[in-house]
């Protein structure tokens, strides 16, 4: 089989109006970036509202391993499937950062007969979405130390400075820093740091703000320091949310490309799942739940920590009610959750699968809780056995009592996907999910971490250390103690050990940190060694990424 960049090179795809036209998207509401892509106008996207609204289907999995799941790959075989069956559909995506694309991950356009194309734009710079929300964040870091230096009006301690810079690259290097150095003309030296762009809190606003009104108001609440008093000071104190919102205007209209089948797909903004909410845009999503039948949108890594985030933070503040989840999984990485070896996964081994499968058996009963009706996609490798397949099947329909489809999608296009979209629409059209967040808004924070840790980890406890409570507890005075929390752990384990495998219980979850983000709405518990700026593996995929003879990029995936 050819590679992804190949496959997608070698596709027919059509101009971006005719893409457009099938969601009744007008040709003079496109700002178009080529023939292929285009940010669809904010005028035309508010004249949308009060419209009925299509159903939401979520795409979650198990919990990520080396061996991989495809979980962006299945969220476009299913729009593709659900077109293939007639229906009007739209896929709505992340944007991928430049971070893992460089470094171990590899993109995140989907992969094989299953892309959003053209793969190489959206996986380098796309419509530059990533660089204004950088942009953004670091005129605010920079008006913030210029106040500094300019006199301090509002007694700012430099040692309670909250805000970071960013970078949307993995840089181990700049995670700790000592800034402004070299005299006095530079300013105060302090230590500082940078986080990668995808976790900055800009890009979390970015990603739940309905409108520039709405982005303009949540930036200027963005907590950048605090006083000697311990009062916050804000982005507004500061006097930065007007420019900062001015460097995002054009970058919060969403962008449209499509699948190699010609499905619509919104592909905007991109907060990482382990760090932030992990969710594309809710301007992207209301406004494909405007024009469409069915949007089938994802959430970063496993449903513990994507999906519970989809629906605690995203729908919670965005209102949204979605239909049906898909949660994705595959016989390798079900063995790899059994105790296999990565070398070891292409021999068939049941025993091992059906050790493995406490992870699916977790992660449904997580999104039950979430009153959401459940189908399992097996995504199927070729090393798969008749044997492995079957058995899966077997304990998904008798054992955890789900609907499940073998899915190929990734070789066959649509067609391997046709019968998993039946079945995520016919759940979705049956009204009988009965959508509940986890917990309530007036839930204290603390109980709220605890809530998730105990339901969503099956942990014992939660410890918090250092200054975590009395941190929370000061949240609370401040009066964000109705905020929803956001876990940042490691995506590997529903425990804070990557290594944990499988569905360990009986653990505690180790709250090292907390940190307020009032703008985006949530207050984040940072859990286990956990970092907001990844560093590059031995080998990144850069080294492998460059032109061909004819400027062609050779080496993405």
């Amino acid at each position: 089989m050819l590679p992804d960049i190949e496959i997608a090179r070698a596709a027919k795809t059509a101009p971006i109006s005719q893409i457009a036209a099938k969601l009744a998207i007008p040709e003079d509401s496109l700002h178009p970036y080529g023939r292929h892509i285009a940010k669809v106008d904010k005028d035309f996207i508010a004249s949308l509202a009060g419209r009925p609204q299509g159903r939401l289907i979520l795409v979650t999995a198990i919990s990520p391993t080396p061996a991989g799941e495809g979980k962006t790959t299945t969220t476009v075989g299913v729009g593709d499937g659900l077109s293939r069956l007639g229906k009007r559909a739209a896929i709505c995506l992340r944007e991928p950062s430049l971070g893992p694309c460089f470094g171990m991950k590899g993109g995140a356009a989907g992969g094989g007969y299953a892309q959003v194309v053209p793969m190489e734009a959206i996986n380098l710079h796309f419509t530059g979405d990533f660089h204004a929300i950088g942009a953004a964040h670091n005129l605010l870091a920079a008006m913030l130390d210029n106040h500094i230096y300019w006199g301090n009006a509002l007694n700012i301690d430099a040692r309670r400075v909250a805000l970071r810079r960013v970078l949307d690259m993995n840089d181990r290097a700049l995670r700790q820093i000592t800034s402004s150095l070299g005299g006095v003309a530079n300013g105060f030296p302090r230590e500082d740091g940078f986080d990668i762009t995808v976790a900055s809190e800009v890009m979390a606003i970015f990603c739940l703000a309905g409108d520039l009104d709405d982005l303009e108001e949540r930036i200027g609440r963005i907590v950048v320091a605090y006083t000697r008093e311990r009062d916050p000071v804000t982005a507004k104190d500061i006097g930065a949310a007007g420019a900062m919102t001015v460097l995002l205007k054009d970058a919060l209209q969403p962008n449209l490309v499509q699948s190699l089948e010609g499905t619509p797909a919104f592909v905007h903004g991109g907060p990482f799942a382990n760090i932030a909410h992990g969710c594309n845009s809710v301007v992207a999503t209301r406004t494909a739940l405007s024009l469409a039948d069915y949007v089938v949108t994802e959430a970063g890594f496993g449903a513990d920590l994507g999906a519970e985030k989809f629906f605690d933070i995203k729908c919670r503040s965005a209102g949204l009610v979605p239909s049906a989840a898909v949660i994705v999984a595959t016989v390798r990485a079900l063995k790899m959750h059994g105790g296999v070896a990565r070398g070891e996964l292409a021999h068939e081994n049941l025993a091992a699968l059906e050790k493995g499968l406490a992870n699916l058996d977790r992660h449904i009963g997580n999104l039950r809780k979430f009153g959401v009706p459940v189908v399992v996609g097996i995504n199927r490798f070729g090393s798969d056995s008749q044997a492995e397949l079957d058995f899966l099947l077997k304990a998904c329909g008798e054992r955890f009592n789900v609907p499940a489809h073998i899915a190929t999608h990734f070789a066959d296009g649509s067609k391997g996907s046709e019968a998993l979209a039946r079945t995520a629409a016919e759940l979705a059209d049956s009204g009988i999910a009965k959508f509940k967040p986890l917990y309530e808004d007036t839930m204290p924070l603390m109980d709220k971490i605890k809530t998730i840790a105990q339901s969503i980890y099956r942990a014992a406890d939660i410890e918090l250390q250092g200054s975590a409570a009395e941190d929370l507890k000061r949240f609370e005075d401040m009066g964000y103690g109705n905020l929803p929390v956001c876990i940042a752990k490691t995506q590997y384990s529903f425990s804070t050990d990557p290594n944990l495998r499988g569905a360990p219980s009986g653990h505690i979850v180790p709250v090292k940190q907390v940190k307020l983000s009032a703008g985006a709405g949530f207050a984040v518990a940072i859990c286990g060694d956990i970092m907001t700026m990844p560093g590059l593996p031995r080998e990144p995929a850069a080294m492998r990424i460059g032109l061909d003879a004819d400027g062609n990029v050779e080496g993405l995936f």
